[in-house]
């Protein structure tokens, strides 16, 4: 699967979505450097999630973004979703291709090469490690290093997701490094200086 490395931010919503963040994304969209944009929604019913995801769906569609879903499957296929992403304590890549076939799907590996080779013999179609930085996302259990990046390149052609507390200041070392995508979440959304809109813009 060839992917648009110019669009190198694999984009990870809010984890709630108000009525002001559909503009924020079409105007995030528009610079054209989001290449993913994953749906990451926990507590909210599958019927909310469906309606959200339609919305959205159609907008990434607009500007050519791959439209992903976190964590279940099923919601990926209700929404014919161009596929999505699983973690280690999700179904497993293979169970997933029976149930959306060739569609995208990526594979969190945390920290481990382990993990990386398995996700690559499987056929996954990106793997990502993680976290990189200290996130406001998420709760850091698994510190990824710039060594790991260079290690999985050697192993594997499969595209890397670098992922965790990315921002304007640290994201450069990551793509220098060979990291093919930048999962960044906080740093649009919750950044306290910027409006997404011009928080994407200093990522050059």
């Amino acid at each position: 699967m060839r992917f648009n490395n110019k669009k190198f931010i694999y984009l990870i919503s809010p984890l709630k979505i108000d009525k002001a963040f559909y503009i924020n994304l079409i105007n995030v969209l528009k610079q054209k450097k989001v290449g993913f944009f994953q749906l990451r929604l926990k507590k909210l019913s599958f019927k909310k999630k469906l309606l959200i995801g339609r919305k959205i769906k159609n907008i990434c569609k607009r500007f050519n973004v791959k439209f992903l879903i976190n964590d279940d499957v099923y919601l990926a296929k209700e929404l014919d979703a161009d596929g999505c992403h699983l973690g280690q304590k999700d179904m497993s890549l293979l169970e997933a291709r029976k149930i959306i076939g060739n569609k995208i799907i990526g594979i969190t590996c945390h920290n481990s090469i382990g993990l990386a080779k398995t996700a690559s013999k499987n056929k996954a179609d990106y793997i990502a490690f993680g976290a990189f930085n200290f996130s406001k996302t998420k709760r850091v259990k698994y510190k990824a290093s710039i060594t790991l990046l260079k290690k999985a390149r050697k192993i594997t052609k499969t595209p890397i997701v670098a992922i965790g507390g990315i921002n304007s200041d640290n994201y450069k070392k990551l793509l220098l490094n060979k990291a093919n995508f930048l999962a960044i979440s906080s740093y649009i959304w919750k950044n306290k200086k910027f409006k997404p809109s011009d928080a994407i813009k200093k990522l050059k």
